[in-house]
């Protein structure tokens, strides 16, 4: 049985409006009763035919609900089990159809067969603008038949292609495809299985694509490094307006890059960040981007770890940010208290026009509980104030100076001063200085309160202290993998130098290779007080071009510290000819001074003034003993004049 192709049926379906359309010259009367309804009706007749045929030399059963809906601009065969064969046969009657703009094919499990049947009816139509393509176990295998789609079709504007287990590798294929389409407004890849290196895919989908207005990305796996990534992206992105990025688990991780990114974009109107994972500390970095935002109007916040403090600070900024377009904002899983209500009525008398969702009136402000403070601290604390030992104050219970008295009278003793310790406070001092529950309490332990206590503080200190630092080295490295990921999805031309050796980078956007995820958690501190960030995988260092060329420096927050790298063409310019250049810039001398390696405009490195200030001086004294050398000698010379003749 001979396959039915594509160009077979489009040819027997004009073959069949061809019979029609002579009839109808042959008589002027029947010219004239001819309408358009009657020309659509012959047409969706053909339709038919091709469809029928077409399911018949298939093997599958045509669907009804397509025959009774022909000449309707929407096409929803959802749930009817087309696979593989059947899309085909639909693929082969559409070819030749101009009513369907909108076709939903979700939940028809076509794979990736069916998806190339599509590549090719989408070649020979060019009415269909809407597709969904949901949950059809295209996978894989289908991921470029797709790219293929992007790339052949020219009528193409929206496209869904949610719950279909595309991979971090099948993001390449879509990135390739959407960097040179920019006719597709709305792409749906939720419920995919994006990662890290899909975020880096898809942040490069983003900084090159100049169409897409609305993404959703909701129900994926854009965590840590991925969502930095994809941030990155969004940062140079100038025409994305909806954004859904709900249950990804972003984290505080993914928040402060979203913050950063939030600084520059100017175009987002709507971000969805429901379901992240996010915290009060995640919240207070989203808010310092949204103090320099203009253009966001819609922030949804739901279903994350946020109380009352969160809520203060995101009104907080709208109050505080007079160009802020916010409108709504969505907490509705926080209970607030009545400041909030208080705060959110004097902002909506600046800002009318804003609305906060939140989940009612009742919460409160998590306070730490206090501190339980050590008994033997506050009896001492109390001697040192009065300037009183030990002795002087029990000794009118303890006359014999062995500093060991009964329970009854140290507890009579302790109740009758003016030490502010409770009952319990009592007691607990009592069980610590008589253990063995011997009725004897041995005062002599609080004679080495205040060692202890000094000890206990110092401890507590520092882990305060480590605590603080490593949080610090946690951002600067975030930011750091932020924003080498923007350098990586930013087309330039600059040399980069890597430990494989330097190569010339092209000009299209490049993986970028940042800072372990693993070392985010494992801080290695420096002897310096400043705060250092360790290169763990010997990251990719951008230098200037020696060929005159201006570095590239990109555009870093405040918050970010860069380190510009020493001024090679100045430098070389000086060296004599004879000394040869390495590629990186870097003169192969060993006798090179080490300041002319640093920057003259870096703070880190200072010269000596001692060493220099002495310098004129020795050379002052080297000039005086050769002058004194040659007026020896010429006094010399002077004594035997037959010397001075020859």
């Amino acid at each position: 049985m001979s396959t039915l192709s594509f160009e077979d049926l489009s040819l027997k379906d004009e073959g069949c409006l061809s019979p029609t359309m002579s009839r109808a010259t042959d008589t002027d009367s029947e010219q004239d009763l001819e309408s358009d309804e009657k020309k659509t009706i012959s047409k969706e007749m053909s339709v038919v035919e091709v469809y029928t045929e077409a399911c018949k030399l298939v093997g599958v059963v045509p669907v009804s609900y397509f025959i009774r809906n022909l000449g309707a601009t929407t096409m929803t065969l959802t749930h009817h089990g087309l696979g593989p064969l059947g899309c085909k046969a639909l693929a082969i009657a559409l070819v030749s159809d101009e009513h369907v703009r909108t076709l939903e094919l979700a939940y028809n499990r076509i794979q990736a067969e069916g998806v190339k049947c599509l590549v090719e009816l989408l070649r020979a139509n060019f009415t269909i603008q809407h597709l969904d393509l949901s949950n059809n176990h295209i996978q894989s295998e289908g991921a470029e038949h797709v790219a293929k789609m992007l790339l052949d079709s020219i009528s193409l504007k929206s496209l869904k292609l949610s719950g279909n287990k595309f991979t971090d590798d099948d993001a390449r294929h879509f990135t390739e495809a959407l960097s040179t389409n920019s006719r597709i407004k709305d792409l749906d890849l939720s419920h995919n299985e994006f990662c890290g290196r899909g975020g880096e895919y898809l942040g490069q989908l983003l900084a090159n694509n100049e169409g897409l207005e609305v993404l959703d990305l909701s129900w994926n796996r854009l965590r840590m490094k991925g969502a930095v990534a994809f941030s990155a992206g969004l940062k140079v992105n100038s025409m994305l307006k909806h954004l859904n990025l709900s249950w990804n688990g972003f984290g505080n991780e993914g928040a402060l890059a979203m913050g950063e990114a939030l600084k520059f974009n100017n175009t987002l109107l709507h971000l969805n960040l429901s379901h992240n994972c996010l915290t009060n500390e995640g919240v207070s970095m989203l808010c310092r981007g949204l103090e320099y935002n203009e253009t966001l109007r819609v922030l949804l916040l739901a279903y994350n770890s946020v109380t009352v403090e969160g809520a203060l600070a995101l009104v907080n900024v709208v109050k505080n940010t007079p160009k802020t377009a916010l409108e709504q904002i969505n907490i509705c899983n926080v209970l607030v208290n009545e400041s909030f209500v208080n705060l959110l009525e004097l902002t909506c008398q600046e800002h009318p026009g804003l609305e906060v969702q939140y989940g009612g009136v009742g919460g409160f402000i998590a306070h730490k509980p206090p501190k339980r403070v050590d008994p033997m601290k506050v009896i001492q604390d109390y001697l040192d104030k009065r300037k009183l030992r030990l002795w002087d104050f029990f000794r009118n219970i303890d006359k014999d100076g062995t500093m060991r008295v009964s329970v009854t009278d140290f507890r009579k003793a302790v109740q009758q001063s003016s030490i502010p310790l409770n009952r319990y406070q009592i007691e607990e001092l009592i069980h610590r200085l008589d253990r063995d529950r011997t009725g004897i309490v041995d005062y002599r332990g609080l004679a080495d309160t205040r060692k202890q206590m000094m000890r206990d503080h110092r401890r507590q200190l520092k882990k305060v202290e480590s605590r603080q630092k490593k949080e610090k080295q946690k951002s600067d490295r975030i930011l750091k993998t932020f924003q080498t990921a923007v350098e990586a999805v930013t087309p330039r031309s600059s040399m980069i130098i890597s430990p494989g050796g330097a190569k010339e980078e092209s000009g299209g956007p490049q993986p970028f290779s940042a800072t372990p995820l693993s070392s985010w958690h494992h801080i290695v501190m420096s002897n310096s007080s400043r705060y250092s960030v360790t290169n763990l995988s010997g990251d990719h260092v951008h230098l200037p071009m020696l060929g005159g060329t201006p570095p590239y420096r990109p555009t870093s927050s405040p918050a970010m510290r860069s380190y510009s790298q020493p001024n090679l063409l100045a430098e070389s310019s000086r060296s004599p000819t004879s000394k040869s250049i390495s590629a990186q810039g870097i003169r192969s001398d060993l006798e090179m001074e080490p300041s002319k390696l640093s920057p003259t405009a870096n703070s880190l490195t200072r010269s000596r003034p001692a060493l220099n200030e002495e310098q004129p001086e020795s050379k002052a004294k080297t000039k005086k003993v050769k002058k004194r050398k040659l007026k020896k000698h010429n006094n010399k010379d002077s004594k035997d004049p037959m010397k001075s003749i020859n």
